[in-house]
């Protein structure tokens, strides 16, 4: 089976085809670049459950009828910070803004937060939409702390700043497969992959 995926982020798309891979489901993850570019998504929820529907619902309306969609809002949710950068992760330094502006900018708003302060948890959502627009949604939490300092250059987005639960390395230090097991994407997709087995989705 195809699935179109709601992002324009091509870490994500690796990531999914990585996970599908080794749950060993047929599916071929396919990106919305495919499709002409994801529509765009004026993201005004305020929540990753309200955002995460507006970006599948936006690209099942272009995607072949056949074909599922699959769209993820995610993010990281800072004690010290009230739950933010929240659904504002991707742009938390402005529209835009790069992953290392982004870690600048927290790291600059958590420079005075305590060690009892530095919790935080990764966030995700995801929708998948079928054919007949029958769907189903998955969240998935990653617990952990934030460091004083940047750590690793593997992932993408917050992960050299974040430290796991029961773990000493940051994502951006842990390999893609350990990554893949522990995330909060990665706990999301196992919810879904169980869900499509048990409905012979793939």
């Amino acid at each position: 089976m195809e699935i179109f995926l709601a992002t324009g982020n091509a870490h994500k798309a690796e990531e999914f085809g990585r996970m599908f891979t080794k749950a060993r489901l047929d599916v071929k993850v396919r990106s919305a670049k495919e499709l002409g570019g994801m529509p765009y998504v004026e993201e005004i929820t305020g929540t990753f459950n309200g955002n995460c529907r507006l970006k599948a619902e936006a690209l099942r309306e272009i995607a072949p009828q056949k074909a599922w969609v699959l769209a993820d809002d995610s993010g990281l949710c800072c004690d010290a910070l009230q739950g933010g950068p929240g659904v504002d992760s991707a742009t938390y330094a402005g529209v835009g803004a790069t992953d290392a502006q982004n870690r600048a900018k927290l790291l600059e708003a958590m420079k005075k937060a305590p060690l009892h302060k530095r919790g935080a948890r990764f966030e995700c959502h995801l929708l998948i939409i079928g054919p007949n627009h029958e769907q189903a949604k998955f969240v998935g939490q990653c617990w952990g702390k934030i460091l004083e300092a940047e750590v690793g250059t593997e992932g993408f987005g917050y992960d050299s700043l974040f430290v796991p639960g029961n773990e000493t390395r940051t994502f951006g230090e842990l390999s893609p497969a350990k990554k893949d097991a522990i995330s909060h994407r990665a706990k999301a997709f196992q919810l879904m992959a169980a869900w499509m087995r048990e409905n012979g989705v793939a």
